[in-house]
């Protein structure tokens, strides 16, 4: 793998010839075991995993920490908008040398870099994640894979294409629990399942509101600019950095995009879901004055209902109906679950419901139980999936190994093969949502018709388009910001 110095060879494979034919002459004077030749707990150059990370606080700082916790790699450039942000990753990795511009980070240094993660913004994930995989680098994009459902297709072909070794962040695909949902599942104990509920308690930033009238100064340790990168030119705001950009549609995906990925993941593997067909929502409504609904068409809505239909797979006898609800809404409890228990986690949560029987879980999959709970601790399947060591935790370090190992050679929990499709449905959920707020001039030109909603959305996974009401199309692909793109 690359290893930065001042002076790397001109290519992985230079560098590949250069170590082979290293070891050649070594072997013709003597055979000596690598771990004599570099010390106890040497790691050659060639089994490590050179990492850029574009997005390095927050949640970016804890997945390079990962990274390199697996002890196979380099923690080598670090690239972020915000210097205040990335301050501790880039105290922790001193050697690692530091851009604002990914765009030029990987024209200057993509010759040493073997993979790149991405921990930024939702509506700033694919650009780089593209020119990556461009490059020929393997990828880690924290969840949602994109922002876009057009985005999402583009990406899971690219992965296809540069045959790059790819993982989205949402770690609970490595737990143990989404291993033994599926072998229950397989074992025939619930029968078939027709129904899945998926809930949070999720946004924890303000959502239905309007965007302030009054702009904020830029904190001076933020460059703006490349923060809003494929976004629209809009005034700084309070509070948007760090978190709150989770509820503007223009840069975040709601709690859909936050939680959705780690939530409806477990039935995605359970059932072998692909694209929906269908998609109703109905959302929550804020009301400014007496009778008078407030209308925020920037702002993800406080709460959402959302029923996707599926249709049948290998692994189901007919069609498959999954909810979605956010804001703090919970399904109806099972009869089967005591009064005292609690449901889901408390406040997130998955319920299976089978023709003979139910199951559920909390947030990444985790704590899977079945229904009624004094089944969990007596019922024994066969295990038919290999477990990742360390769970959730073990995520970052599977991508690193299978990074290392090459295309195709080692598994990984989320490729985009997988998470390219998961990504896409949640958006496809999000179109019924945003649709709620889509308006059409009335014929007397007094007022507005809102003709997305109490209707249900045909969606056709081909055209990546709404068949029956265009006007929710306008999100499938958004057009970027002059200076930004996707791919070369």
């Amino acid at each position: 793998m690359a290893k930065p110095n001042p002076t790397p060879p001109t290519s992985p494979e230079s560098r590949r010839k250069f170590l082979q034919q290293g070891a050649v002459a070594a072997a013709s004077f003597m055979i000596v075991p690598r771990f004599v030749l570099g010390g106890k707990g040497y790691v050659a150059p060639s089994d490590r995993l050179v990492v850029a990370g574009i997005g390095v606080g927050g949640k970016g700082e804890s997945d390079i920490m990962n990274f390199s916790k697996s002890g196979k790699a380099d923690i080598a450039y670090l690239c972020d908008v915000d210097d205040q942000r990335a301050a501790k990753t880039i105290k922790s990795f001193p050697k690692a040398k530091y851009y604002k511009d990914w765009r030029q980070m990987l024209d200057k240094e993509h010759k040493h870099i073997d993979a790149v993660s991405v921990s930024t913004p939702d509506h700033n994930h694919a650009a780089p994640a593209m020119a990556a995989m461009q490059l020929g680098k393997h990828v880690y994009v924290q969840k949602p894979l994109t922002h876009d459902i057009y985005e999402a297709r583009a990406l899971t072909e690219a992965a296809r294409k540069y045959k790059v070794v790819t993982q989205m962040g949402n770690q609970g695909a490595s737990n143990d629990g989404a291993r033994l949902l599926r072998e229950w599942y397989d074992a025939g104990l619930l029968g078939d399942v027709h129904t899945v509920y998926c809930w949070t308690d999720r946004p924890v930033w303000p959502q239905g509101i309007a965007w302030p009238d009054k702009a904020a100064p830029v904190p001076s340790t933020l460059d703006w600019d490349l923060w809003l990168g494929t976004a629209p030119k809009e005034n700084y705001i309070e509070k948007l950095v760090p978190f709150n950009w989770r509820g503007w549609w223009e840069y975040g995906t709601g709690a859909l995009g936050d939680m959705g990925c780690h939530l409806v993941e477990a039935p995605f593997r359970v059932l072998d879901l692909g694209y929906p067909k269908s998609v109703a929502a109905s959302v929550g409504s804020v009301y400014v004055d007496e009778f008078k609904r407030g209308y925020f068409p920037k702002s993800c809505p406080p709460s959402s209902h959302v029923i996707l239909k599926f249709p049948k797979t290998a692994k189901t006898k007919g069609d498959i109906t999954l909810h979605w609800m956010d804001g703090g809404i919970q399904p109806e409890r099972p009869a089967e679950l005591g009064p005292n228990e609690v449901f889901g986690d408390g406040g997130n949560g998955i319920l299976f419901i089978g023709d003979k029987g139910k199951m559920m879980a909390s947030t990444y999959a985790e704590n899977p139980r079945l229904l009624p709970t004094s089944l969990t601790a007596t019922t024994k399947v066969p295990e038919k999936f290999a477990r990742v060591p360390g769970g959730a935790n073990g995520h970052y370090a599977q991508w690193v190994e299978a990074a290392i190992a090459g295309h195709g050679k080692k598994e990984v929990s989320s490729p985009f093969d997988i998470a390219g499709p998961l990504t896409e449905t949640l958006l496809i959920a999000n179109l019924a949502v945003r649709g709620y707020d889509v308006q059409t001039p009335k014929a007397d030109g007094k007022g507005s018709n809102y003709p997305g909603r109490n209707v249900e959305l045909i969606w056709d996974p081909k055209q990546l388009k709404v068949t029956n009401l265009d006007a929710v199309n306008q999100f499938v692909k958004r057009d970027y910001r002059q200076g930004w793109k996707l791919g070369a």
